[in-house]
């Protein structure tokens, strides 16, 4: 199940320019598995209407604070009542101000007030209005009363200007209350991982590469910053968004990988290696196009240095995780690998089950066995490993 599917989520939208984001925001939340209820303010109704949220999230949509299609005219009560959170996006500076100081004048107010969940804003303002020192403090006073705040981004804005305000695109909000609702097991550790393939130049526009899409590493990423992880992604060359709260640094090569690895991984708790590092590169790179001449062309190949298990011998080496693609004979290739690296867990697979596509099926070996996990996409399958990895991980002293 992703973090997601079978909530209930209250979604408040309030009078600000960001509103036409909330629809496409309440598809992707729908699309994801939570069940939507929208909550629109007087102001939101002027850029977006209830037809729209109520057509796009398949439930009524509620705006009046006396709205008599609730039982007992509690729609402030019971819309709260058996939410796993309230989201509010876009949340205005002057909707986060009466947040702050309590007012209660119209459904979505009191709904904040009269509630025992979560409370998620998602600020969306002019940059003026966002520097403000009467919204930075009601913001620090959001965060002092155990209020989630998401964003803002900066960008260009509605108005002109360019700087911090711009409410979270409707994607980043979705990931970032998916990861809301996850354990953070792994809170307090820091996380140096590898993923995407790499490119090892012949000349200045040819080079060796193999067909890692990259989304496993990229969902394992995903999922140990959800899971509360500071995480650094070393990555290759692919067409991925970074997720969020992931620190991501570009290397093309086995060799530029190393470099970035080595410089991030003394600190690290954990180190997982599930990049398609290629084994060798061309001895020598030409520096101009090579022509063809009507003759064979002989490329003499030298072996990459293993990144893996030069991590993994380190004096004071973090917590290892391999990553084994085969095309055959998976456990006995993975397991020699995880022995041979002394790694205290390693991931396989079938290159036929996994390799570019969108779901995976995997095995993780550690010292006590094998332990297959089920075929899922690889956001759920990344989310098992987090699990698994982090029930290993000694006690942080």
């Amino acid at each position: 199940m992703n973090g997601l599917q079978g909530r209930k989520v209250v979604l408040g939208v309030t009078g600000g320019v960001a509103a036409y984001k909330a629809a496409e925001l309440v598809r992707l939340l729908g699309k994801a598995g939570a069940d939507v209820h929208v909550v629109l303010t007087e102001g939101g109704a002027r850029f977006v209407t209830a037809v729209t949220f109520q057509a796009l999230s398949g439930n009524t949509v509620w705006s009046d604070l006396w709205d008599a299609r609730m039982p007992n005219n509690m729609a402030h009560i019971d819309l709260g009542r058996e939410a796993d959170a309230i989201l509010v996006a876009p949340a205005t500076a002057d909707f986060i101000a009466r947040v702050v100081h309590g007012l209660a004048d119209d459904l979505l107010t009191t709904l904040c007030l009269a509630r025992d969940v979560p409370l998620i804003l998602a600020p969306a303002m002019n940059r003026q209005m966002w520097e403000s020192p009467p919204t930075q403090r009601n913001i620090a006073q959001l965060r002092v009363d155990g209020v989630a705040v998401f964003g803002p981004a900066a960008g260009d804005q509605a108005c002109g200007e360019v700087g911090m305000g711009r409410m979270l695109e409707p994607e980043e909000i979705v990931e970032q209350l998916e990861g809301f609702f996850v354990p953070k097991r792994l809170a307090g550790r820091k996380v140096v991982m590898t993923a995407g393939p790499t490119f090892e130049p012949i000349d200045p526009v040819r080079g060796i590469t193999n067909i890692s899409s990259g989304k496993m590493g990229y969902a394992l990423a995903r999922a140990c910053a959800q899971a509360g992880a500071d995480v650094v992604l070393v990555s290759g060359p692919v067409a991925l968004p970074v997720p969020v709260g992931v620190k991501r640094i570009a290397a093309a090569s086995a060799l530029a990988m190393r470099t970035a690895v080595l410089e991030s991984v003394h600190d690290a708790d954990v180190f997982i290696g599930v990049a398609a590092v290629a084994d060798y590169r061309p001895l020598q790179t030409a520096e101009h196009k090579i022509k063809k001449s009507g003759e064979a062309l002989t490329i003499t190949l030298t072996q990459n240095p293993d990144i893996l298990a030069e991590v993994a011998a380190l004096p004071a080496a973090p917590f290892c995780v391999g990553f084994a693609a085969e095309s055959r004979d998976l456990d006995a290739y993975a397991e020699s690998k995880r022995q041979k690296k002394r790694l205290p867990l390693l991931v396989g697979n079938l290159v036929s089950d996994g390799m570019g596509g969108d779901d995976n099926t995997v095995i993780l070996y550690d010292d006590a066995g094998r332990h297959p996990l089920p075929r899922a996409s690889k956001a759920a399958v990344a989310r098992g490993i987090v699990d698994h990895l982090a029930g290993m991980l000694p006690a942080r002293t």
